[in-house]
């Protein structure tokens, strides 16, 4: 029989709703138990609307009297850190909401946590996991595609000023960066995750019209072991929203346009050949997808059960969730001094190892 995993949420805020589904999705294999909050009042009716059994506004205490066997992390960013250590250290494996932590810095106690405790601790990246991108990644592997050459990342989301007006958005100390670290983070692990090993990246960022502290654009240009180049827009500007992948192969171009999720519809794939019979059978592969699961909460989730099952390491720990970060931390290092970063560059002596902006700011428009 199937071992069931009960679970405990912390945030109740927006996305919290997204990890209910996930948990009703996986058919009973997950039972979300209670969740926590220090708003007394919110907690209790998001507990009584999804009748969850316990409604705590104390963190230490609700892992105390739960003992969950996962814990959901949607509290705001500047906690993510201790509390992934908190929770494993209570004897839970972690599904942490992005951004996972402050710094290059801070992932090494939550690596150090891992390794003491034998659990673990996953960043969601949701993108990951729809099978329409699994696809993608077993024809290029297959060399259908041939090799990636140039890719395109936009992330063109729109936060006005009351989204900012939460106290703690818009602060390095608390929401830890702008549209880079908390809107394109997604898009640009998407982007890895296809494309493989970042080599250097080159980046600039600005405060061009939200009265915040961290930038609400970035742009950059992206070196990748395999030879392929990318442009990475990040926005929190842009009224007409839009989440655009684009990756043009040797023998096709592969898009995903979408918002905050995506199915196979949201593809388009447009293969050049020499012959008519080489561009069907590409399109005809292409066209040969799997079940069709979307880039969801619950299909990370299930994800995560299976690692739990087997006792194996979640795909979006340790060196992926380093790797991803990595990547954050130099864009940010490039964008503040002006030069191109490498990959391994960053050392812990470094100020951008201990802080993403490394005590730097961005350039800010005339107004």
């Amino acid at each position: 029989m199937s071992k069931i995993y009960r679970a405990l949420l912390v945030g109740t805020g927006g996305i919290a709703d997204a990890h209910v589904r996930a948990a009703e999705a996986t058919q009973g294999r997950v039972e979300l138990t209670a969740a926590v909050d220090i708003d007394a009042d919110r907690v209790r009716a998001f507990s009584d609307r999804h009748k969850l059994a316990g409604a705590y506004t104390d963190y230490a205490a609700a892992l105390k009297a739960e003992k969950p066997d996962i814990v959901f992390i949607a509290a705001p960013p500047a906690f993510h850190a201790s509390m992934s250590i908190a929770a494993m250290e209570a004897g839970a494996w972690v599904l942490c909401e992005k951004p996972f932590c402050a710094s290059l810095a801070e992932l090494d106690p939550i690596e150090a946590a891992e390794r003491r405790t034998a659990k673990y601790t996953s960043c969601i990246f949701q993108m990951r996991f729809a099978s329409s991108t699994a696809h993608l990644r077993r024809l290029s592997a297959q060399g259908l595609l041939g090799r990636p050459l140039v890719a395109i990342c936009n992330t063109l989301w729109f936060r006005d000023a009351s989204y900012y007006a939460v106290p703690w958005r818009g602060k390095w100390a608390t929401e830890l960066g702008g549209p880079t670290m908390g809107l394109g983070i997604h898009a640009m692990d998407h982007l890895l995750h296809l494309l493989g090993e970042w080599t250097e990246i080159r980046a600039m960022p600005a405060t061009l019209d939200r009265a915040i502290e961290v930038e609400d654009v970035s742009m950059a240009m992206i070196q990748f072991a395999n030879g392929a180049q990318a442009s990475v827009v990040n926005s929190a500007l842009s009224p007409r929203q839009e989440t655009y992948i684009r990756l043009d192969y040797q023998r096709a171009t592969v898009e995903l346009t979408h918002l905050y999720s995506y199915t196979r519809e949201n593809w388009r794939f447009t293969p050049v050949s020499a012959t008519q019979d080489e561009g069907d059978a590409l399109t005809q592969a292409w066209q040969h997808f799997p079940t069709d699961v979307g880039s969801t909460h619950a299909a990370q989730l299930d994800a995560f059960v299976a690692n739990l099952d087997a006792n194996t390491r979640p795909l979006l720990s340790g060196p992926e969730a380093r790797h991803t970060l990595e990547l954050l931390t130099a864009l940010y290092k490039s964008a503040f001094t002006g030069s191109p970063v490498t990959r391994g560059s960053i050392k812990p002596d470094d100020p951008y190892y201990r802080a993403l902006h490394g005590g730097g700011t961005p350039r800010r428009a005339a107004r």
